[in-house]
């Protein structure tokens, strides 16, 4: 199976030196001077994406009230995407040093450009790179309807019939059809709520802003039919995208459970998965693609992801820590494989060698 990782190595490589074993890894990057800033890199981003967006906004309107106009949905997700891969990096701090100019990016980029909150994709995805893949810590594999553990098949298994829920990972790629949307209500819901939100009246006029004036140029421009059908696809375009560039990174790989305690080297390399691909699948999954290295080494700027990647294997192949590639179409099946056997009532479908040991040190 090639989600299946096999680890070799010693017993003292499995219990690793823990902060030791990752700060010499650290040391590696830094001293191959992979963690400076890449400002060229991102400001042509910066300009070029709403450029883009400005280009397609304007084509729109040129158009008018046409079916045409759904191929204009589908560059639209497609640029929305893009934008949202790069407040992705901004929230990562990727892009610039003071942490105030890359919140700052991600608010505009997030909720004026893409019409998501930063505020509550930061709370959200903070708690999935501390805890990738640990049950009751990663909100990533905590979704509505489709389960990524046995515990969850059991609690849904009174709301669905037991095909549906055997053959989930057959409805895993359609689900994502609504991800555009609820991307956009999960970050509203959160801005309205009364717990803390950082810059709360900026995220409400930056949503209120984006959201309204796409829903009232949309009408403006098309007919009520070919308007609803135009954001249909758009929103389906771009929560499928959404959802295809971030599944294949950590779906399908080893759960952790809930009280396994494991270093900061082992417990992001051992969850995440790296796509294989050149120059066009780093451009298509915005660098998500070297998930690996993202986790380690979150504020390292994306175009030295690829140039990290031997560095990270090479050491993970000396300390004998599986190190996990496959090509995107396979990941695909993987994740489906995985979805699947879950729902057919299989534990740790994809045990990794190396969980399995922790448990039992």
């Amino acid at each position: 199976m090639a989600a299946a990782v096999v680890m070799t190595g010693s017993s003292d490589a499995v219990r690793g030196t823990g902060i030791s074993d990752f700060t010499e890894l650290s040391a590696r990057i830094r001293g191959a001077g992979l963690l400076r800033r890449r400002y060229g890199y991102y400001w042509s981003k910066l300009v070029l994406l709403p450029l883009t967006l400005a280009a397609v906004v304007a084509a729109f309107i040129v158009v008018g009230d046409s079916w045409w106009q759904l191929f204009t949905a589908v560059a639209f997700a497609v640029v929305f995407t893009q934008i949202a891969f790069l407040g992705h990096d901004a929230a990562h701090r990727q892009i610039f040093v003071a942490g105030k100019w890359n919140d700052w990016t991600s608010l505009v980029i997030g909720d004026l450009l893409v019409g998501m909150s930063y505020g509550w994709w930061r709370h959200k995805h903070t708690r999935h790179h501390a805890n990738p893949n640990k049950e009751g810590s990663d909100p990533d594999i905590e979704l509505p309807v489709i389960s990524f553990t046995p515990e969850q098949v059991q609690r849904r298994r009174g709301r669905a019939s037991a095909w549906v829920v055997s053959h989930q990972g057959a409805f895993f790629f359609p689900v994502l059809l609504l991800e555009g949307v609820s991307l956009h209500a999960s970050g509203i819901a959160r801005v309205f709520r009364r717990e803390p939100v950082d810059r709360r009246w900026v995220e409400i006029l930056f949503l209120t802003l984006r959201i309204g004036g796409f829903l009232t140029l949309v009408f403006l421009v098309l007919s009520p039919g070919i308007a609803v059908v135009f954001l249909v696809v758009q929103l389906g375009v771009f929560g499928v995208y959404m959802g295809a560039s971030f599944a294949p990174n950590h779906k399908g790989m080893p759960l952790v459970p809930a009280g396994l305690k494991l270093d900061f080297l082992r417990r992001q390399v051992l969850m995440s998965r790296n796509i294989r691909g050149g120059r066009f699948v780093d451009t298509f999954m915005g660098g998500l693609n070297y998930q690996i290295e993202h986790h380690l080494f979150p504020s390292m700027p994306r175009p030295h992801l690829r140039r990290a990647a031997p560095i990270v294997r090479a050491y993970c192949l000396r300390l004998g820590i599986p190190y996990t590639e496959t090509g995107l179409i396979a990941s695909y099946a993987i994740v489906v494989r995985y979805i699947n056997r879950v729902g057919l009532g299989e534990r740790d479908p994809f045990d990794c060698p190396l969980v399995a040991q922790r448990r039992s040190l």
